[in-house]
């Protein structure tokens, strides 16, 4: 698999740098160098693009303002990809926060540049794999009702870890965040930037079931239940006025 990648950075010598970088690595293909964004994106939104390696602080048009441009013009996720390369570690959130698939700090050697690179290519060997790739359907033919996938990809770190749906415990939803516990380590759970309405689209219905504004739980990881409430392990969850009726259908199932 071959990348096509794109630099863009206003310091020529760190320009010139990374795309020496680009070209010594077997598996990338430089398309393209750009000293401005706003150039970047004129031929980003004509040409196909697989990884973007992008300075944060320049002038016009940012780096960041640049990333934000392209998510609203609804470019896939699985088509561009951004990598930063920056001086200033304090975008490091900012950038998790645009879905950076990675975040290189100056001055940055070889070695770092391959290990974000190989992010890169195993991101879209993952995504080009026949199971991951999104089912076409004909308008004659009717869509599957209900995915048989008993997994999920979440983002963390930098990276998509597959999560089975049988190991989930129970998430919790935090502003921009979402917690997920899992059964195989209960106490190390897994915090991934997106939200919890988002993660609850993409649950099966019959296996979970929100409970609550900030929580989503495994229905048949429910040890207990009550009211207001249910137990799950040594934790116990609320049930808001808002769920209380989907809840009490699920009760009656216990009675």
């Amino acid at each position: 698999m071959t990348l096509s990648c794109i630099a863009v950075d206003d310091e020529p010598l760190a320009l010139g740098l990374v795309c020496a970088f680009i070209e010594k690595t077997p598996f990338l293909a430089l398309s393209g160098r750009f000293s401005s964004a706003v150039q970047a994106l004129q031929y980003i939104l004509q040409n196909p693009v697989d990884v973007i390696f992008l300075d944060i602080q320049m002038p016009d048009l940012t780096g960041l303002e640049l990333a934000r441009v392209l998510e609203r013009s609804n470019r896939g996720a699985q088509t561009t990809r951004i990598i930063f390369t920056t001086a200033f570690d304090q975008f490091a959130l900012d950038g998790f926060r645009v879905d950076a698939l990675d975040y290189l700090l100056k001055p940055f050697n070889y070695e770092e540049f391959l290990r974000a690179a190989s992010k890169a290519r195993n991101y879209f060997e993952l995504v080009q794999r026949p199971e991951n790739r999104p089912i076409l359907v004909s308008p004659s033919v009717p869509a599957v009702a209900e995915s048989s996938e008993d997994y999920l990809f979440l983002k963390v770190e930098y990276q998509l870890v597959r999560v089975s749906y049988s190991d989930i415990l129970y998430i919790e939803g935090l502003k921009d965040y979402v917690k997920v516990y899992r059964q195989s380590e209960p106490d190390k759970p897994l915090l991934s930037l997106t939200s919890l309405k988002a993660l609850e689209e993409k649950l099966p219905a019959r296996q979970f079931m929100r409970i609550h504004r900030s929580f989503i739980v495994a229905l048949d990881r429910v040890n207990a239940v009550t009211r207001n409430s249910v137990q799950i392990g040594p934790t116990t969850i609320p049930v808001s006025d808002q769920y209380k009726d989907a809840f009490g259908e699920f009760i009656s199932r216990w009675l």
